[in-house]
């Protein structure tokens, strides 16, 4: 017997893809949501920045309140990946998984963004801890006062270490590459911030009693920090859509109408994989929206 047709198919488990999930629950529509394990809130020791959790929540934490919160209505949620989608002839949508082709008359994408990593040695294990971060957004406000460093190179790199002085007189530009000189420019510029640039790149990071991470550079020098934000960027997970033929930024970003529709039909975007702010509650905003327009979309046809 042929599995049944859905009203849609949200892809990712974040905070996107689950406040989706609870929406088109409590919309009794015929959903599933397939989640491929790696969302960016998972990485999360502690947010701040929430609203509604004053003393902050870990991201795995939060991720569980939304998976049980979604369950309670009977959310359908499936640990795989999506291979890939296309057209159905009939109308909707026809999509890969487990050597299996389904259909879904929408689709929703929150996919995600991946922080792209230092490649060095106990990256993961800092990480854990809170000395390196990915998100001065987040938790700028946790460093007030403490001896920060950037890892990053060009505009990139200095925006975020000039947002990071509004918390700390102590930050310092780091690099990883050898090949990313810094330039006349960036050095003024950095300078007027009262920033500390450092041209020598990062040899080693070794954490240091769970308190601060010891960077070594490759002229010798060892300095240490309280906390480290990697401003290395992102890489979109934007390969389904572009499957498709949705438009996407030049970085590859989703382009989404203001009801998180793609440039196809059907297909809507929501989350860190739609260009804005990489926020929680952003990606929360979004789903609702596009989970609120899927259902619209759908009006008139049988809720099973």
């Amino acid at each position: 017997m042929a599995a049944p047709v859905l009203d849609s198919l949200i892809v990712g488990g974040g905070p996107a893809g689950l406040t989706a999930a609870i929406y088109l629950a409590r919309f009794r529509r015929r959903f599933e949501l397939i989640d491929g394990g790696a969302s960016r809130a998972s990485w999360v020791p502690i947010s701040h920045n929430h609203a509604g959790f004053p003393d902050g929540i870990n991201g795995n934490a939060l991720l569980d309140l939304m998976t049980a919160q979604a369950a309670r209505y009977g959310a359908p949620i499936r640990q795989a990946q999506v291979d890939a989608i296309s057209a159905a002839p009939e109308g909707g949508f026809a999509f890969a998984i487990d050597g299996a082709t389904r259909q879904a008359r929408t689709i929703l994408l929150a996919t995600g963004v991946v922080d792209i990593e230092p490649d060095l040695a106990n990256i993961p294990s800092a990480v854990a801890r809170g000395l390196i971060r990915y998100c001065p957004v987040c938790d700028g406000y946790e460093v007030i006062g403490r001896k920060v460093g950037v890892i990053g190179h060009g505009m990139k790199g200095l925006n975020e270490a000039i947002f990071l002085r509004t918390y700390s007189d102590d930050v310092t530009l780091l690099s990883v590459d050898a090949s990313l000189i810094p330039t006349d420019a960036t050095r003024r510029n950095a300078a007027d911030a009262g920033i500390i640039l450092i041209a020598a790149p990062i040899a080693a990071i070794a954490t240091e009693r769970e308190q601060t991470c010891a960077v070594t550079t490759q002229d010798g020098e060892t300095r240490r920090f309280d906390v480290i934000y990697s401003a290395l960027g992102t890489r979109k997970r934007s390969a389904l859509a572009r499957m498709m033929g949705a438009t996407l930024t030049d970085d590859g970003c989703i382009v989404t109408s203001t009801h998180q529709q793609t440039s196809i039909k059907g297909l809507f975007a929501a989350g860190d994989i739609v260009r804005g702010l990489n926020q929680i509650s952003v990606a929360m905003g979004e789903a609702a929206i596009a989970a609120t327009a899927i259902h619209n979309s759908l009006r008139g046809m049988r809720i099973e």
